[in-house]
């Protein structure tokens, strides 16, 4: 794999500035998220073609002309805000903070589920282990905390799971559906969202959640609330144990999101009990955010910083991976791609792969 990204052409006043940035960096998050949550941002907006002072705002919001001030002039410095003739108004990159849905998901995300645990990153990767999730409890991969994490940091994790996945559901669908399949093994279904989506839009296809028993157990409940029971059935199994086949028979597999959660050997074992649960024209889907094959720089950005929390906070061994590094892993597995769909949703690619 050849990697050839980036470059080293700033100025040396401009590299030592970018250092402080990241020097700084935890304490200026917290900023932005209070600028946000106190109603800084929203207030400005609302103001925005006059601007405010800092003791109109501190009225306003019923706080302390002190903390109005310190956190406009940090805001300064991280240009969500700017000063002109002694008023404050909100910037672009302020009004992304406050309005952008995503923007809103990654900060929500960084602080509910990260923040905390990030500091053990160093720990996790000398010894391979997500040591970051103590901060939460005892359990070896987050995906065993799931149903039992404060309801915050549930809401949270779960909201930036489902952000990019669920943009990305109606593009795939036509893809998925053009042989026309019956029975589609959903693997890593957890709580449902793509099997309830699936049976909604396709009467005739039966569909199989595949995950740990705490999600199935979460998936059932969903399934049960939309009606959907006697269309959707559940699997329960460690996904992790290669001794424990996949249920066979089924026309498609399908993974969204689920093989980055994994090592590359532990993806190796999944792609080849899937490869075994189709017949001999069955086809095996893999969505995935490749950092490598991203239209923007804040995609990739954000995706690198997503390899961490999986390094701290989720299991200590996987990550937002190269497309090269997945195309190796089919073909290891004993399956070849037949078709790569790009730019789905937000951030994605769609690997369509049949039996070699």
């Amino acid at each position: 794999m050849d990697y050839n990204y980036g470059n080293d052409n700033k100025s040396a006043l401009q590299a030592k500035y970018d250092a402080q940035k990241i020097a700084f960096a935890p304490i200026m998050f917290q900023a932005a998220k209070a600028l946000r949550d106190l109603g800084i941002l929203k207030y400005l907006m609302e103001n925005r073609s006059k601007g405010c002072d800092i003791n109109q705002i501190a009225q306003a919001l019923k706080l302390s002309d002190y903390g109005i001030k310190v956190l406009l002039e940090a805001g300064i410095s991280l240009e969500v805000v700017y000063a002109k003739n002694g008023k404050f108004f909100i910037s672009k990159t302020g009004y992304f903070i406050e309005s952008d849905e995503l923007t809103r998901v990654n900060m929500d995300f960084t602080q509910d589920v990260n923040y905390l645990g990030i500091a053990n990153l160093q720990d996790s990767i000398k010894n391979g282990k997500a040591e970051g999730l103590k901060v939460f409890g005892d359990w070896p991969t987050v995906y065993e905390a799931l149903a039992e994490l404060p309801p915050k940091v549930r809401k949270s994790w779960f909201a930036f799971d489902h952000y990019y996945s669920d943009y990305a559901f109606p593009e795939v669908l036509s893809h998925i559906t053009a042989d026309n399949p019956g029975k589609i093994l959903d693997v890593g279904g957890n709580t449902g969202k793509f099997s309830i989506f699936c049976a909604k839009n396709n009467p005739d296809i039966e569909m199989t959640i595949l995950d740990l028993p705490g999600q199935v157990k979460e998936a059932n409940k969903n399934v049960e609330k939309e009606g959907l029971a006697g269309r959707i059935s559940t699997h329960a199994l460690n996904l992790l144990d290669n001794s424990i086949p996949f249920p066979k028979g089924h026309d498609t597999v399908w993974m969204s999101q689920f093989l980055d959660c994994f090592s590359q050997q532990e993806i190796l074992g999944l792609l080849e009990r899937s490869r075994d649960a189709i017949d001999e024209n069955g086809s095996v889907f893999i969505l995935e955010t490749y950092w490598d094959l991203q239209q923007f720089p804040a995609s990739t950005y954000s995706l690198h910083a997503t390899s961490l929390y999986f390094t701290a906070m989720a299991n200590g061994n996987s990550q937002m991976y190269h497309s090269d590094d997945m195309r190796k892993l089919v073909g290891k597995a004993g399956l070849r791609m037949e078709k790569e769909f790009l730019n789905v949703g937000v951030s994605h690619t769609l690997f369509k792969c049949k039996k070699a």
